[in-house]
């Protein structure tokens, strides 16, 4: 099965590295065909256009988007409800079919899906790290709730790395993601679970 997958970041981006991975543990035989739109601003106003041409060789479409955009503004308060309903107005903009589109919002970031699992944090540290044992890594039973995940994430590497040296999406997100051997930790991410079930049908 072909399925189209549209993103908020360049073409070997963050969010496309881990999805491929997870789309690949979800199901191998998956075709993932991603398309990508920089940020969440062109994703939210552009999608519609991508959507109506992926349809043409794939069976349906995942948006994939962070709640808050790359770059917080203070006091900024993003809604999931107000960026579906902008996406639909792209979509019905270019015709769509709407039942062959499923957005799915991440709550706040990748990165909370990353530490939903502390156990691939842990691994992907432990050869950074060497000689020195990783410390204990949070768990997290609602991955979703976690405030600012990017933040955290690097400063868990600050606490475990050293001061200088800081979580960076596009070389760490893939690593951490190659860590997850399953799903019992990262499905507590209601948003990934979502994922799962328009990606690939399964309930986590």
């Amino acid at each position: 099965m072909k399925i189209g997958f549209i993103f908020e970041c360049g073409p070997e981006g963050p969010d496309v590295q881990v999805c491929r991975y997870l789309v690949q543990m979800l199901d191998p035989a998956i075709e993932f065909v991603p398309s990508t739109l920089d940020n969440k601003k062109k994703l939210v106003e552009d999608c519609g256009t991508v959507a109506r041409v992926l349809l043409d060789e794939c069976e349906k479409v995942i948006l994939v988007w962070d709640l808050y955009p790359a770059w917080r503004e203070r006091g900024m308060r993003p809604c999931r409800h107000e960026d579906r309903q902008a996406i639909f107005r792209s979509l019905q903009s270019e015709n769509v079919d709407l039942s062959k589109v499923f957005p799915v919002c991440i709550q706040e970031e990748l990165e909370a899906w990353l530490l939903a699992d502390n156990r691939a944090v842990t691994a992907m540290l432990k050869p950074l790290k060497r000689p020195h044992p990783v410390g204990r890594i949070p768990k997290y039973s609602n991955p979703d709730r976690i405030r600012n995940p990017k933040t955290t994430l690097t400063r868990i590497f600050n606490h475990e790395l050293g001061d200088n040296r800081r979580y960076v999406d596009y070389q760490h997100a893939i690593l951490i993601a190659r860590q997850i051997s399953n799903f019992s930790k990262i499905r507590h991410s209601d948003s990934f679970k979502r994922f799962a079930f328009k990606t690939a049908g399964l309930v986590l």
